[in-house]
């Protein structure tokens, strides 16, 4: 190294040890050569460089993950890094870029502060979890109107209808976004409660479909405890028909119906690639669950379904399980809460006894019986594949529960020796390869 890099690198040494903000953020500016430091000198100043340096001067400047980690633990006491891919860079960004969104005032705050944060944060950022979305801040009326009636505001409609923040641009501009996760909601809010607060408008949901439609990237898709209803479930799903990379898609806790799954299940025959889908927690019922259970017979990639807590009944549990006869893909299915008894019980007794692939399945909190009980213990005497039966509160009886818990013993005792033997010969593949 010649003896002006040398001098340089002493000169940051120094001016990044004992100098003060200010100094430290005009010299970075100035020199922005922290890769060509000595190892010894580098070490030193990341160490001492403070974490209240502006962004746009040690974002891409600054790799090192132990000073990432210091800006990570100086905002939060507590940091899972693990969720980030263990990476503290990462952590930082996607925090502090869903802060800067969930603290968002539509009309209020300015859109300049988004703009300048996403060239800093977009080659970091894979995830997005908005927990929160804040509506306009609207004036108090002057005047109350005479012809509103207090039943009106006792439906919720006593505040005007407004928009949130708008994802176009900022989705636009995250190239390696893989998950998004969005509630309409304000978090919080305590004795300031409106239902204004908690309202995923037409508009909302058109914005949001388009730009979900253009994330082609996106593999995770979440929009929970948003109020999703029918009409604003088929306008998504209508975008996002035949996307690309689409694996998971999240719609629980919202209030979709039957023409809701209707297009739920249009998508999945055959318009996507989802591995994963969860619909608990909605309303749908026997002709919504019929809508799904046909496209279930037909789909050849989705292996996770969860559709507890809804109204499906006996109707709609029977044709879910006449589509399970058919499809050889799904591994994991809850169907618990539904409203189900015997009749049910009976057809999954069949599915027991035919289908080959799934492994884990919730039946929890449906009054199965016990006459639904020995029909499906008798289906899993001729089964070897599940290994995880959720049987509470369906009232099966102790005798059943106990014979149908000694075949899942069983069966996980038959896995495992197969890991064993798959790990085994594998070992001994890579043994011969390398001699």
């Amino acid at each position: 190294m010649n003896i002006h890099v040398s001098l340089s690198c002493a000169c940051a040494f120094h001016i990044s040890c004992h100098s003060n903000l200010y100094q430290q953020r005009s010299h970075l500016e100035e020199h922005p050569k922290l890769d060509e430091l000595l190892p010894k000198y580098k070490s030193k100043v990341l160490e001492k460089i403070s974490v209240d340096l502006p962004l746009k001067v040690v974002a891409h400047l600054v790799s090192d993950e132990g000073y990432w980690k210091r800006r990570c633990k100086a905002g939060k006491e507590v940091c899972d890094v693990s969720k980030y891919g263990h990476s503290w860079k990462r952590m930082f960004f996607e925090t502090h870029l869903e802060n800067i969104i969930e603290h968002f005032v539509p009309e209020r705050s300015d859109m300049a502060v988004v703009d300048n944060t996403l060239p800093l944060c977009a080659p970091y950022v894979k995830r997005l979890h908005i927990k929160q979305l804040l509506p306009p801040v609207k004036e108090e009326p002057t005047k109350i109107m005479d012809d509103i009636s207090d039943a009106g505001s006792d439906a919720g409609l006593d505040g005007p209808i407004m928009d949130h923040f708008e994802f176009s641009t900022t989705l636009a501009k995250l190239p390696h976004l893989e998950e998004f996760s969005v509630t309409y909601g304000v978090k919080d809010c305590g004795m300031n409660f409106e239902w204004n607060l908690f309202q995923f408008t037409a508009r909302d949901c058109m914005l949001l479909s388009k730009c979900v439609k253009k994330c082609s990237q996106l593999k995770k898709f979440q929009l929970h405890r948003s109020k999703v209803d029918d009409d604003k479930a088929r306008v998504l799903i209508a975008h996002i028909l035949d996307h690309p990379s689409l694996e998971e898609l999240d719609l629980s806790h919202n209030i979709i119906g039957d023409h809701g799954a209707r297009a739920i299940g249009k998508f999945l025959n055959g318009h996507c690639k989802l591995t994963k889908l969860d619909l608990s927690n909605n309303r749908i019922r026997s002709s919504g669950a019929a809508a799904i259970g046909h496209a279930l017979g037909k789909n050849e990639t989705l292996k996770e379904l969860d559709l507890r807590l809804n109204r499906m009944g006996d109707e709609g549990g029977q044709a879910i399980c006449r589509a399970l006869m058919k499809n050889c893909t799904l591994e994991t299915i809850n169907i618990g809460s539904n409203e189900l008894s015997e009749p049910t019980a009976a057809a999954l007794a069949q599915i027991l006894i035919h289908n080959g692939t799934l492994v884990n399945i919730n039946v929890s909190c449906n009054r199965l019986g016990q006459d639904g009980g020995k029909q499906v213990q008798e289906g899993m005497e001729e089964n070897d594949v599940v290994r995880d039966f959720d049987l509470r509160l369906t009232e099966v009886g102790q005798e059943s529960e106990y014979c149908i818990n000694q075949i899942l013993k069983k069966n996980q005792e038959t896995h495992r020796m197969l890991q064993l033997k798959v790990k085994e010969k594998e070992k001994q593949e890579k043994a011969s390869v390398d001699r």
